[in-house]
Formats: C-alpha cells, sequence, structure tokens
C-alpha cells in the first residue's frame, strides 16, 4: 500500500527569504548529497556487485519517512543526487522524493538503466523540476554495450527518444540528458561510436569512468591499475580523439584514468558530498556502503538518520576529522586505496 508522503512531508518548510539571500553570498556548505533511493535493479550486468554478490545483496527501497529525516542535511546540499546502488524508478515514491529535494531549493539529478521509463514518466520528470537525467552505459551498439545484461541497448535508445520528445512538447531547456559511461578495459574501441551516438540521442554531455569498485577478481581485467602503464595509455589515445570530436560538436566530454601515483585529496570530493543508503545510514560516499549482508573492511558509517539528526551526523568530530584527513595525502585508512585517490582527469587533445 503507498504512503501517504503528502503527510509524512507536511511540515517540512522550505528554506526562509533570508536564507535564500544568503547563499547568494555563502554558497552551501554541502556540494551533493547522493541518496540511494532504492538497491533494486532489474539489470544482471557483469560488473556490479548487485550480480556479482547476488547472495548477499540486500535489496530495499528507501521508505519516505526516511527521505524525509535528510531533509535538514539538503538544506545544507545545493544538489541531492537520487541514485545508488539500484535503478532509481523502481522507488514508488521517487516523484515524491523530487518534489521535496526541489522544496528544499536543491537541483536534483539523477542516473538510470533506462528500463523504467515510458511517455508518463518521461512527462512527469520533465514537468518535475529534474536538471540531469544520466543514462548508463558501456557501449555505442547492442553487442559492445552486452555487459549490461538484462537492459537491452535498444531499450535504452526507446527511452532516450521518449523523453527527449517530452522535453521538446513541453519546451523543457532546463533539463539535460547525459551519458553515464563505463569503460571497460576489452572494450575500449566502442568508445569511438559515442560522437555519433550522442549526436543522435541528443545527449548534452557524457562522463567516462573506469571500474572503481571490483566486485569479484574475475573481473580485474576490465579495471585500470596505477602501473598498467601501457594498458592506460592506449585507452588514453581514444578518450583523447574521441573527447576532442564530442568537444568540438559543441558537447561536453569528461573523462579520467589513474595516474602512477595518487593525488593528495579525494576525486569524489568526500569532504563537501555525503551518502545516504536505502535504510538511512549516512557514509562519505557509495563505494563505502555497499549493501551486502557481507563482510566489508571499508565499511565506513557514521550514523542513522532515523536515529540522529541528519545534521548532527554531519557534525559529529569523528565524521569532521575524516573529511578534514580526506583533503591530505594521509587519507582514512578506508580509502588508502581506492581507486579514486589515483584518478585523472583526462587533457584535451
Amino acid at each position: 500500500m503507498k504512503k501517504d508522503t503528502k503527510a509524512i512531508f507536511a511540515g517540512l518548510k522550505a528554506p526562509s527569504l533570508w536564507a535564500s539571500l544568503r547563499e547568494l553570498m555563502h554558497p552551501r556548505e554541502i556540494e551533493c548529497l547522493q541518496v540511494e533511493v532504492t538497491s533494486c535493479c532489474p539489470g544482471k550486468c557483469t560488473y556490479c556487485p548487485h550480480t556479482t554478490r547476488a547472495e548477499v545483496w540486500k535489496s530495499r527501497h528507501m521508505q519516505p519517512e526516511t527521505f524525509a529525516a535528510l531533509y535538514p542535511i539538503m538544506k545544507k546540499a545545493t544538489r541531492v543526487h537520487l541514485q545508488g546502488w539500484g535503478e532509481p524508478f523502481l522507488n514508488p515514491w521517487f516523484m515524491d522524493f523530487v518534489g521535496l529535494a526541489r522544496r528544499a531549493e536543491c537541483a536534483v539529478s539523477t542516473t538510470t538503466c533506462g528500463l523504467r521509463m515510458d511517455e508518463e514518466l518521461a512527462e512527469r520528470l520533465v514537468n518535475s523540476g529534474v536538471d540531469i537525467i544520466a543514462f548508463s552505459l558501456v557501449g555505442t551498439d547492442e553487442e559492445s554495450n552486452a555487459a549490461r545484461a538484462g537492459v537491452p541497448f535498444s531499450k535504452v535508445e526507446e527511452a532516450v527518444r521518449l523523453l527527449q520528445a517530452a522535453r521538446k512538447k513541453h519546451n523543457a531547456v532546463h533539463l539535460e540528458l547525459h551519458l553515464a559511461y563505463l569503460m571497460l578495459a576489452s572494450n575500449v574501441e566502442a568508445l569511438r561510436g559515442l560522437p555519433k551516438l550522442m549526436e543522435d540521442w541528443g545527449i548534452h554531455a557524457v562522463v567516462v569512468s573506469t571500474m572503481d569498485y571490483i566486485p569479484s577478481p574475475e573481473m580485474e581485467h576490465e579495471a585500470f591499475a596505477p602501473h598498467e602503464r601501457e594498458k592506460i595509455e592506449a585507452a588514453r589515445e581514444v578518450l583523447e580523439t574521441v573527447g576532442a570530436e564530442i568537444r568540438a560538436a559543441g558537447r561536453d566530454f569528461y573523462a579520467s584514468l589513474p595516474a602512477p601515483e595518487p593525488a593528495p585529496c579525494c576525486r569524489e570530493r568526500a569532504h563537501r558530498t555525503l551518502y545516504a543508503d536505502a535504510s538511512g545510514e549516512i557514509s562519505p560516499c557509495v563505494y563505502l556502503n555497499v549493501p551486502m549482508e557481507a563482510e566489508q573492511p571499508r565499511r565506513t558509517v557514521f550514523g542513522q538518520v532515523n536515529e540522529t539528526d541528519a545534521t548532527a551526523i554531519w557534525d559529529i568530530p569523528e565524521y569532521q576529522a575524516f573529511r578534514k584527513a580526506v583533503e591530505t595525502a594521509d587519507p582514512p585508512s578506508a580509502c588508502v586505496s581506492c581507486a579514486k585517490r589515483f584518478e585523472a582527469p583526462c587533457a584535451e587533445k
């Protein structure tokens, strides 16, 4: 039975006019609050722990009461990104969550596999105030995207076209469509199809990432380790060529590859961002709280919003110390081996 979110969210007031004016001079403290609205997913992607660790995976939707408990921290955040380890549009309260985040005067974005898209959802998204919707890919056609098992490339294309039709109908220039593209080491050449794909689909920007979380030893060959310089430089040549073509067409392109040595900071900017999982647990980032009933040596949780005020969790000394440490060359132990520490942007060609 669907819960009455109007009643649950009642009393959660928008920031005052004075607070809104003050933010013009003093930006909000948190750049992005990432919220795992669900850990459920219809996909069987070969590189995801949802597939490789299915026997211990915790599939659950965030409840409206939990999302409401995040409201105080939303008012300290510039953006709310509604996606974690699952397909966000599966959560029956997704659109209600968008509305509450917008009430907090946050920009709102999400990342989707595209399987749930239909005309009704496209219309609602266009009219919701969401400003970025990213579609996940690992290839630029059906064959090269095969690692996203259960998520046919054709369905992603259909989802994009439905959303573009709704954008055009409502002249929704505020909404950008992006690609969240995972470059697997065995599939680098598929990137060469990105410029044409972005042109055909009307995509505004693409972020190309590598496998930051290795879900099983069998997938290690698909990642790029910092010492694999020949492998990395071969991928760099493709990225730079593709990136130059995309930028020349007036579209945005972002990509990174591992550097030989770690940077003295967190590329995920964990000192200005935080992650709330579907149960309401607060962690520095999505990599430090994977929804599994299994031992996770790196798991880092600072509090539970259903038990403690979200802003109080953000301000506890232990969390403050963590944020301070991730900005240095001597990060917390949970972050020492993180691939994000080695990540370096690819320069324009």
